[in-house]
């Protein structure tokens, strides 16, 4: 007898996506958005989802076209065959890239557990706690797929319940003045200009990051040419959609200079204002379910991409050893580096960094994208698009951390030369072998 092995539908595909998306993005970036164009952030942060359909559109493309469950590595590695160079580099940023994330998650879910005590004030508490949930999953991954993946679902399901309950609440207690909101809108309408407002866009974009896990689960999907762009597009305007809402709510809700004074836990705090210990307790939850199920499926997957590219010699050999199919190894090594990125600054660093390599990923995708534009079918003129409007981004970004943080940028700068020099030193390597 014939076993057929179980497809995945749109709806499960969606829900991937949408699950590595919603990942603690909303909590991370809505004090910060706010900070930088007050009543605009919920408008910004929507832009941002457009801004990820550039990036999407790339990988939709790619995704059909190679049908590899490898993505991000895979695709570049496979348009530029024969160049080590090549596939070293999208290594490098794509694994760091993955690494900056898991910070993120974790230094907002330390935080968020912090919020309601007399400790969240303290950096190097958060710190330890977010060191401390990083170790947690890595435990968990090292111990059990099976056990990881039942841990997983559930707090996918509770987060996006939770995500559902909280904006309600928050719609609940709007303040009715829409005269007042209006007045505020055009008040920050006046004082930013489009530029600060495509900044946020691209500061923020990490909380989009994700998407492409649909490509990951292409071999148990029935249809990828008609499964890929439907899951990918939908969740992205999913997301966005989900962003706005709860920021605009937030917005309405809660006073803008509270969530600039918390930024680091601005919904919590705002709740708690608003609905007492209840509501600033279910956003606490909320927050730590959703950064957490984001850990864990970031470090599964992220570490098995790792575990890959050193399978191919651009990365040391002993990250490719595997205990059964778990790469331990890896598994601790994106660990320790997630640990000393957060040991190396706060929540804005973390958040900018990831959002810039990101998008340099994202980028390179389109370029890859563009390369080889007749065999993936993409409109020359989208994936031009795709490919200004992602290095827009970036620049956008480069040039406000010059402006408000000189020696932040002389930080990220140093960690990409150090990047490229240890892409550039395997490449090499793998040359001669």
């Amino acid at each position: 007898m014939q076993l057929h092995r179980q497809t995945l539908g749109l709806k499960e595909l969606i829900a991937i996506a949408v699950g590595g998306m919603v990942g603690g993005g909303i909590f991370t970036i809505l004090g910060i958005a706010v900070s930088m164009v007050g009543f605009l952030a919920p408008f910004a942060i929507a832009l941002g989802g457009i801004v990820a359909l550039f990036a999407a559109y790339a990988y939709v493309k790619l995704g059909v076209y190679y049908k590899d469950e490898g993505a991000t590595y895979a695709f570049f590695k496979r348009t530029y065959a024969g160049s080590d160079l090549a596939a070293s580099f999208i290594g490098w940023y794509t694994v760091f890239g993955y690494i900056s994330t898991l910070a993120l998650y974790a230094y907002t879910f330390s935080s968020y557990a912090l919020s309601g005590t007399e400790w969240v004030q303290e950096t190097w508490v958060r710190q330890m706690v977010a060191m401390g949930v990083i170790w947690l999953f890595a435990l968990i991954n090292l111990w059990s797929v099976k056990g990881m993946g039942r841990i997983e679902d559930l707090m996918v399901y509770l987060k996006l319940l939770i995500l559902v309950a909280i904006s309600w609440m928050l719609i609940a207690h709007t303040d009715s003045d829409m005269h007042r909101f209006i007045q505020s809108l055009r008040h920050d309408l006046a004082q930013s200009s489009a530029l600060a407002i495509l900044t946020v866009s691209s500061v923020t974009f990490v909380a989009y990051e994700g998407f492409q896990l649909v490509i990951n689960a292409v071999k148990e999907m029935e249809d990828p040419a008609t499964m890929i762009p439907r899951a990918i597009y939908s969740a992205v305007a999913l997301v966005a959609l989900i962003y706005f809402i709860i920021a605009l709510a937030a917005v309405l809700a809660i006073p803008a200079d509270d969530l600039i004074h918390n930024k680091e836990y601005a919904l919590a705090a705002g709740a708690k204002d608003l609905m007492g210990d209840l509501g600033r307790d279910l956003v606490i939850i909320g927050a730590v379910l959703a950064t957490s199920s984001a850990i864990s499926g970031t470090m599964f997957g992220a570490s098995r991409q790792m575990a890959r590219i050193a399978d191919d010699g651009y990365l040391p050999k002993l990250l490719s050893k595997r205990r059964g199919t778990i790469p331990s190894y890896a598994i601790l090594a994106m660990a320790t580096t997630a640990s000393m990125l957060i040991l190396s600054g706060g929540l804005r660093l973390i958040l900018e960094f990831g959002s810039i390599t990101f998008l340099l990923v994202s980028l390179l995708m389109a370029i890859a994208n563009f390369k080889i534009r007749r065999k993936t079918h993409a409109s020359t003129l989208f994936s031009l698009i795709a490919i200004v409007g992602l290095s827009v981004g970036s620049l956008l970004i480069l040039g406000y951390e010059y402006r408000t943080a000189p020696e932040q940028l002389r930080f990220i700068v140093l960690l990409y030369l150090l990047l490229s020099l240890g892409a550039y030193g395997y490449a090499k390597a793998a040359r001669r072998a």
